[in-house]
């Protein structure tokens, strides 16, 4: 690392975030020159559910390198894992910061795993998007797509609707229901798709069910590894992390589309370790995801960041994301209460209405 420029890229962002500062008139936790020294001083950031290939989060840590000298370590894992980890961990914690589901945000509150922390930029974020207290808050949105192998499936059965699903002859692999957030989204979006609504996940579960009774649901995981095998047909996933895997392993070989009678768009928060070991560097972490460099980062892995209307991203990388139009009746979760309610019978429903039926 050159230590001319690291000060210089440090000086830069400190004096940007300073600016967002005075002109939201956000109120940050910590002071930033005091928070960026007392992260120094820690010297690195754990993470969990926070990889590499997920949303970006490479250069997140690459950049928190190079500025901050932050060394780095993730552990990859599903929204409930993580909350689980930090709950039996307790003040024995391993690990600073996780990036989970936002219906898992207010799971984590619940528990009692979490600590507040407020970025500067905290104006320039949904009032939907925030704990209004700081304990979660979200860096960017995904929408429910289907990736679909091409080379698998004739171009006459690549569905394009929840319908479509029902009467092909490939399998379907959507990941591990009741505890991955983008798995329990895509039983969501399916009950969106089929009457069904926060409150009323069983138009979704419905429709997996059928795909059990048929043979078609698969139980692979629809990670970048069994996609580039060709163990997965179509999968269910946030469109940036298909539109990511898709460019990763063929761009030619897969075709990524919202499906088209519905979808639900949702986001990832991070969540900071109450009894975090780097609590200033986990900090310090948000303070940058949420940053204008940050939210570039993550708009780089095809993610939608959550201060969109603030930014204005760079032509090379709005060009990588999926038209607008494709997005026409996908739509927000409107009851968290009830999306919490139900993401928390999601793994007892799938067993007891899904998985029944898997031959």
């Amino acid at each position: 690392m050159n230590p001319t420029r690291s000060s210089l890229l440090q000086l830069t962002l400190t004096a940007a975030l300073g600016t967002a500062l005075l002109a939201s008139q956000a109120q940050a936790d910590t002071d930033l020159s005091e928070l960026i020294a007392a992260a120094q001083e820690e010297g690195r950031v754990d993470s969990v559910g926070m990889p590499d290939s997920w949303a970006n989060w490479k250069d997140t840590w690459a950049d928190l390198h190079e500025q901050y000298g932050l060394e780095h370590m993730d552990t990859d894992m599903s929204s409930a894992e993580e909350i689980a980890k930090f709950k039996a961990e307790g003040e024995n914690a391993t690990v600073d910061i996780g990036d989970v589901g936002i219906s898992f945000g207010p799971i984590a509150v619940s528990e009692g795993v979490t600590q507040p922390y407020k970025p500067t930029t905290w104006e320039e974020i949904p009032d939907w998007a925030k704990d209004e207290d700081g304990h979660w808050v979200l860096g960017y949105t995904g929408t429910i797509a289907f990736m679909i192998n091409k080379q698998l499936v004739p171009e006459e059965e690549r569905p394009r609707t929840f319908a479509d699903l029902v009467e092909g002859d490939y399998s379907v692999a959507l990941g591990a229901v009741g505890q991955a957030a983008q798995a329990n989204s895509s039983v969501l979006a399916a009950a969106y798709a089929n009457g069904g609504d926060e409150n009323n996940l069983l138009p979704g579960l419905e429709l997996f069910a059928e795909l059990a009774r048929q043979g078609r649901l698969s139980l692979a995981d629809p990670s970048i590894a069994n996609l580039e095998k060709g163990e997965v047909e179509v999968a269910l996933m946030w469109d940036f992390n298909a539109l990511n895997y898709r460019d990763q392993i063929n761009r030619d070989a897969f075709d990524v589309v919202i499906p088209a009678d519905a979808s639900v768009t949702s986001g990832y928060a991070t969540i900071i370790n109450k009894h975090a070991p780097h609590p200033n560097a986990a900090k310090l972490a948000r303070e940058f995801i949420l940053s204008d460099e940050g939210q570039f980062n993550l708009a780089e892995g095809y993610a939608r960041p959550i201060r969109a209307e603030h930014l204005t991203l760079p032509e090379e990388i709005a060009a990588k994301l999926l038209p607008n139009e494709q997005y026409a009746n996908a739509r927000a979760v409107e009851d968290f209460d009830a999306w919490e309610m139900s993401a928390r019978q999601l793994p007892s429903q799938w067993q007891s209405q899904v998985l029944i039926h898997q031959q």
